[in-house]
């Protein structure tokens, strides 16, 4: 019985919905797009149950940078994969496209009350006190740090290795780089040993363990109209439903905010004792703690948001991060002669410096590594799209014209207040007017030898989205880009990478970031590498 008035609820307010957008001056009903599968799903099965991007890729070819394409019971949004449109909404228009109340709720999910779940006047606060603490030369400065724990992992891989039969073994990446980014995060960020390498079933790690996997995985059609439904909803009530619900993912998100709720409050109180005393240490969390006290009484994070901070620090700085330093693995081995010319240009690099470990400046003077980072970057965007809601009517420049099925031709797009809107990441990375005509091949070359097109300025690394761009960029992202090519200097130099058999069933599965599975088994994530140890006397 519950149920069924349940279900009629969702009914009525799909359909008072609907009935709104009709009246609305402004329709998007022209804008060219795929027919809905069906009245339940729309078109979102295409969308998330292939691979990730697959379906921003069939959207971007047949219909160019914008399409309409519909959601669960009658629902509509905007793809978007067009440039000029994408700076509009990222950059131009400041705070008038925010994140739907149903994604800030997942994201409340992963990381509280922090930047990533905040909005408008809130989000600017929290933004202008986190800032000092990832500027250039304060992440710079980290590099030591990601180089030791890199380190770290690769002493362990010889042990392994050497002990091998041919010193040669499929080790699991994935955990791996799990649990020395993890490391490597604890010392740079919050100057904080959690030794995961040392104790891999130590409480943090078991919380973080297949924490996406459980709270984002769309493994059905269910669990996408389950999620997509709650846009019918408020904030307030999707929170509701959340904090009510006892599923394995509600449970997994409650063990790592209970855990590292513990470290926060720890962390806070040592630092904030340390800079009375002034001694504050240049971790990314004591530069945010003074940062913080600088601050006018008004403008200060509070210590729930302090906390907030801490979490989405260690969401961001590593499981983002963990993953793609294996898609950066796993193309290496795919493309043996890239591998071998970025050994060849690490090991150049360290002979000119006498042998002595390498610096943030020595990664930044290397062209291929530089290369070779934009490209994974490119071709593995972690986060495929964002989603955002427009606060009111609006018009989006488009980099070409659309025509609509009524055959106008648009120089620009109206967009109604409330109008809902897919930022495809993919896509945009992969657009041949600004990646050159094979935009779907790796190739660290075009950054090269001049196929990426020069003067497009949309994102915060190599004309990239996949740190997002404008008021709400990845904070970030320097903090990642250093700690993936401390990473990438450490493994290329001692090991060599192997496709296995097993690679020709991998997919890029959709689990809130992209991480890797192998067809047959997409309930566990997997990357199917041989390593080997280099012989560097050869």
């Amino acid at each position: 019985m519950a149920n069924t008035i349940a279900i009629a609820v969702i009914l009525v307010v799909a359909l008072l919905w609907s009935l709104r957008r009709r009246l609305t001056k402004i329709s998007m009903s022209d804008v060219p797009g795929p027919k809905p599968e069906s009245f339940w799903l729309g078109n979102l099965r295409h969308l998330f149950l292939q691979q990730a991007g697959e379906g921003d890729f069939e959207l971007q070819e047949q219909y160019g940078g914008i399409a309409r394409v519909h959601t669960s019971l009658g629902g509509e949004s905007l793809w978007i994969s067009d440039p000029k449109a994408l700076q509009y909404i990222y950059v131009t228009s400041g705070y008038r496209f925010i994140k739907p109340p149903d994604r800030r709720a997942l994201s409340r999910l992963h990381s509280g009350h922090g930047l990533l779940w905040a909005e408008g006047e809130v989000h600017k606060r929290q933004r202008k006190v986190m800032l000092p603490a990832f500027q250039a030369p304060e992440m710079k400065a980290l590099f030591p740090h990601f180089t030791r724990a890199a380190e770290a992992m690769s002493v362990r891989w010889k042990d392994l290795l050497t002990t091998s039969t041919g010193q040669s073994a499929e080790i699991d990446i994935p955990a791996w780089l799990s649990q020395a980014t993890l490391n490597a995060v604890g010392e740079a960020a919050f100057d904080y040993h959690f030794g995961t390498l040392e104790d891999p079933e130590n409480d943090l790690v078991r919380a973080y363990n297949n924490f996406t996997l459980l709270a984002f995985r769309f493994a059905s059609a269910k669990d996408i109209f389950k999620v997509d439904i709650m846009r019918l909803f408020s904030y307030r009530v999707i929170k509701w439903i959340q904090d009510h619900q006892n599923n394995p993912a509600m449970e997994k998100a409650r063990e790592c905010e209970r855990l590292t709720l513990k470290v926060a409050k720890e962390l806070v109180d040592t630092k904030a004792e340390a800079l009375k005393q002034g001694k504050g240490s240049k971790d990314v969390f004591s530069l945010l703690v003074k940062a913080n006290v600088a601050e006018d009484a008004k403008s200060r994070l509070s210590d729930e948001e302090m906390y907030a901070e801490m979490r989405t620090i260690l969401f961001a700085g590593h499981e983002t991060t963990s993953s793609t330093i294996g898609w950066a693995l796993l193309e290496l081995a795919r493309h043996p002669k890239a591998q071998t010319r970025l050994r060849q240009e690490i090991i150049g690099k360290r002979s000119t410096r006498g042998g002595a470990g390498l610096t943030a400046a020595d990664a930044e003077s290397m062209p291929y590594l530089q290369a070779v980072l934009r490209e994974v970057l490119r071709v593995h965007p972690i986060i495929s799209q964002t989603f955002r809601v427009a606060v009111r009517d609006d018009v989006l420049p488009l980099s070409k014209p659309l025509t609509t099925k009524s055959g106008k031709v648009l120089e620009k797009l109206p967009i109604p207040k409330g109008a809902r809107v897919i930022l495809s990441v993919a896509a945009y990375n992969r657009d041949p007017d600004l990646w050159g005509s094979d935009p779907h091949s790796f190739d660290p070359e075009r950054w090269l030898d001049g196929r990426v097109k020069k003067g497009q300025a949309l994102g915060m690394f190599g004309n990239l989205l996949t740190f997002a761009a404008g008021l709400r960029a990845c904070i970030g992202w320097r903090f990642a880009v250093y700690e993936i090519q401390a990473f990438l200097i450490e493994l290329i130099q001692n090991f060599e990478f192997v496709p296995t058999e097993d690679m020709k069933r991998l997919r890029r599965e959709l689990f809130g970031i992209m991480a890797p599975t192998l067809e047959g088994d997409r309930g566990n994530i997997h990357l199917p590498i041989r390593v080997s140890l280099v012989d560097h006397e050869a």
